[in-house]
């Protein structure tokens, strides 16, 4: 079984559509994107610098196009059935490859989903990661810096939230208390912290309000915070909503994903972070990342050798 994983914000570059900007299958996301953005995203990535690309309205929009983009160009291929799950951001990618949401459905709702955010979010939120680090010392320094998780990834990887200057700090003391490393995300919002609980709510109206599709026959969904599959979409909206003011257990996802029997993972991306944390935490599973493809026809010749 062949699992797609939707990546997350934070690895975007001028290069991100690059496998895809000349493909006519990938035509209608560009379209419900720039309508998001009020500009075609081929041309936004090469115009704007990385601290602009970061904004989280942008960011989000750019990096669900990015992997609606993806798999767009190869959804053809897929004739048997196939896992789905997202990280962060990316699970709004998701649902969409399950089949709950036409491409220009999730576009929009992940506006939604940033404007709430970021109505909500202080002016000074961000996230930054904190490898390698007895979770002991972790929980004392959360406490003292008053940061709060909101990734758990395996290898003792944790995205933490905050507001900045608490996440700088705590970042500086880990790398004195034993940590491998640590440093800042391009992700300039404290996501899936409690900084966020009043998004949570209207969220889940705007999801409830939504178009939607019951998970297609061939797509295993699985919430990208702990991994549980998605039978009921009606029953997970209220899941989904507050998955922005949640820790996110992605060890656990990754984990369900390879209880599925899975033995091939593709990394929509954006980037190859989530090709590279499967590989390493289960290394039987043959991981790869649509961007290390050369073209669009070496991605698709893959898909269609499973």
């Amino acid at each position: 079984m062949l699992a797609l994983l939707c990546g997350g914000q934070g690895t975007l570059s001028d290069k991100v559509f690059d496998l895809v900007a000349d493909q006519p299958a990938a035509e209608p996301v560009f379209a419900a994107a720039s309508a998001c953005l009020g500009e075609d995203p081929r041309k936004l990535v090469g115009m704007r610098n990385a601290d602009e690309l970061s904004v989280n309205h942008v960011s989000q929009i750019l990096t669900v196009a990015s992997a609606l983009t993806i798999y767009a160009c190869i959804a053809d291929l897929l004739t048997g059935t196939t896992a789905v799950t997202g990280y962060s951001a990316g699970e709004m990618t998701a649902w969409s490859i399950a089949g709950i949401w036409t491409a220009d459905e999730a576009l929009r709702l992940t506006a939604v989903r940033a404007r709430l955010m970021d109505s909500v979010a202080g002016p000074d939120g961000r996230l930054g990661y904190v490898r390698g680090l007895d979770p002991a010392v972790l929980e004392r320094l959360l406490t003292n810096h008053r940061c709060e998780i909101a990734i758990r990834n395996p290898d003792r990887l944790v995205v933490v939230g905050g507001a900045e200057p608490d996440v700088i700090a705590l970042c500086h003391e880990a790398a004195t208390q034993g940590a491998a490393r640590t440093g800042l995300l391009a992700v300039k919002i404290a996501s899936h912290t409690s900084q966020l609980e009043q998004a949570c709510e209207p969220l889940q109206q705007a999801i409830e309000a939504s178009t939607r599709a019951p998970v297609a026959d061939q797509r295993i969904l699985l919430a990208g915070g702990d991994g549980e599959r998605i039978f009921s979409v009606s029953d997970a909206t209220a899941k989904l909503a507050c998955q922005v003011a949640r820790p996110i257990d992605w060890a656990a996802t990754l984990e369900a994903v390879a209880e599925l029997g899975v033995d091939r993972v593709l990394d929509l991306g954006p980037g190859h972070a989530l090709a590279e944390m499967m590989q390493s935490f289960l290394p039987s599973i043959r991981c790869y990342a649509a961007d290390g493809f050369r073209s669009m026809d070496g991605l698709r010749n893959w898909i269609a050798s499973l």
